[in-house]
């Protein structure tokens, strides 16, 4: 009996080592580790050169402290260049340098002009918002005039509380499709809900829909195998690898595609924290109960997300994003809701965190409440900032966590914020029955964004992310009736509670904040 578990573990360790997973691991950190014995050779081999990276570490430092960075990276560099002078000054050097990247800007920037003539503001819509909800009207203002994504009306929203809800709705509105199928996923696995999309995909590109499926390339590492995209390629699915991940290192590939959109013949758009994986729609369990929302929009705002999908297909290939034939308007609403919708975008290459400013916005224009849903709590000092003004400011803030999380680290982590959070008056709730995957702001009875953007360094700073800003809409009272009945299902966190953790696990908390920008 040891025998066979013995084997049955070489067997496992085996197909690990040798997988391509395996293979981009081992050479990766052969690239890391020849960097580190270099630069330790190096630095024994003359006084000259260690007093060259003594020299260089403090021109590095003198630049991080005077770059534009966000407080938090700028400690975290400073930390490793100060303890590592050589490794950490010529690591900085290299990610500072964006190797790789520059052509992903340049993409980017091209098609942004390619994108504008049809992503036009509608002139009175931004008026009649600014006499409706001159706060609201700023927000609106830099979306529309500084990052193109105009503010709609005539738009109908159907929010989802649970993941099986949406995907209820998904299958529905794919088996309408008639034109064309857009699909841009984090995460898609192997189980129900894949083969269940999968099999309307390749019915429908056999009656001559035009369906283009993109993934991230993390998915080749942990989900599919590699060339998973030529099996699809040949069902008559248009299918690409978003970032794929290459065996060396680089800057590019620390910004995935976090994005979940789904766009179906320029009428229906979905977007929300769901990907096309069994756990989300509670179909598996993993961590307990797993508490998701996604909304499907219907009318004028569809258009954002399908520039945003366009935008993402074309930005790793030579091609244009062939905005004639999609970004024009295909569905007409007609009897739709009052309200306003902004749908946004947001990529580490232009300098501007449009989900951070969402958040902020709607954080500072609140006057009673701002209640959220996140699934990591990993927050630089604006933020916590934010937070605890508002709360000090008479504002119910309250954010519901998971209790059962999907990684330890990051929930460790995210400890270390409760207590300055709870002692200015925010409310900390965990979800008893498991994990929640939510990303949602929603604030005074008429503000809301649902979308893919986490309360954290990855989602706010480094990942392609989306989302939609909503106010004065019928829907934002579904969402903060939603939160009301999660929060039925959640214990409050005490600072008692808090102040009680095992010293070990503070610690444990307070070593991994000082490497929080990079989780």
């Amino acid at each position: 009996m040891e025998k066979k578990k013995l084997r049955k573990v070489q067997s496992g360790l085996f197909r690990i080592i040798f997988s391509r997973t395996g293979l981009v691991l081992v050479m990766i950190l052969l690239q890391i580790g020849l960097f580190v014995v270099s630069m330790s050779r190096l630095q024994q081999y003359s006084h000259v050169i260690n007093g060259f990276f003594r020299i260089l570490g403090i021109i590095v430092l003198i630049y991080i402290i005077n770059s534009e960075d966000n407080p938090a990276f700028k400690m975290t560099w400073m930390l490793c260049v100060m303890a590592f002078p050589a490794i950490g000054s010529l690591f900085y050097v290299y990610v500072k340098s964006k190797v790789g990247t520059r052509w992903v800007r340049g993409r980017l920037r091209n098609l942004k002009l390619e994108e504008r003539p049809y992503m036009q503001q509608d002139r009175r819509v931004l008026q009649e918002l600014k006499e409706e909800g001159p706060g609201k009207a700023n927000l609106a203002a830099y979306l529309s005039s500084q990052m193109h994504f105009p503010v709609y009306k005539n738009t109908e929203i159907t929010y989802f509380p649970l993941g099986e809800d949406k995907m209820q709705a998904l299958y529905r509105e794919l088996e309408k499709a008639e034109h064309y199928i857009f699909l841009e996923y984090f995460i898609v696995a192997e189980g129900h809900v894949w083969d269940t999309v999968l099999d309307i995909l390749k019915r429908k590109a056999d009656e001559g829909v035009e369906v283009r499926f993109m993934y991230d390339g993390m998915c080749a590492i942990s989900n599919f195998p590699y060339y998973y995209y030529k099996k699809i390629r040949k069902m008559g699915i248009q299918c690409r690898v978003s970032n794929p991940i290459i065996p060396f290192l680089s800057t590019v590939q620390n910004s995935r595609d976090h994005r979940k959109i789904c766009v179906i013949d320029g009428k229906v758009a979905f977007t929300g924290g769901v990907n096309l994986a069994d756990e989300y729609a509670n179909e598996i369990t993993r961590f307990g109960h797993w508490k998701d929302t996604a909304i499907m929009l219907k009318g004028d705002a569809v258009q954002s997300f399908t520039m945003l999908f366009l935008e993402m297909w074309a930005v790793n290939q030579m091609e244009p994003a062939d905005c004639q034939n999609y970004l024009t308007p295909k569905h007409v609403v007609p009897d739709p809701p009052h309200g306003y919708v902004i749908p946004y975008g947001d990529h580490p290459y232009d300098n501007e965190n449009v989900g951070e400013e969402v958040y902020f916005h709607i954080l500072n224009h609140s006057k009673k409440y701002v209640h959220i849903m996140t699934p990591y709590l990993i927050l630089d000092s604006e933020m916590i900032t934010t937070l605890t003004r508002a709360a000090k400011s008479g504002i119910e803030v309250i954010i519901i966590m998971p209790h059962i999380p999907d990684k330890w680290y990051a929930f460790v982590l995210a400890h270390t914020y409760y207590k300055e959070l709870i002692q200015a008056g925010v409310s900390i709730y965990e979800y008893t029955p498991g994990f929640v995957h939510a990303k949602v702001f929603v604030s005074d009875d008429d503000t809301a964004t649902v979308g893919t953007i986490n309360l954290d360094y990855r989602s706010l700073y480094l990942h392609f992310e989306c989302g939609a800003y909503i106010y004065d809409h019928p829907v934002v009272a579904d969402i903060e009736q939603d939160f009301q009945e999660t929060l039925k299902k959640c214990q409050k966190i005490s600072l008692t509670e808090v102040e009680n953790r095992p010293v070990t696990y503070k610690v444990m908390g307070q070593i991994l904040r000082l490497i929080a920008p990079l989780m």
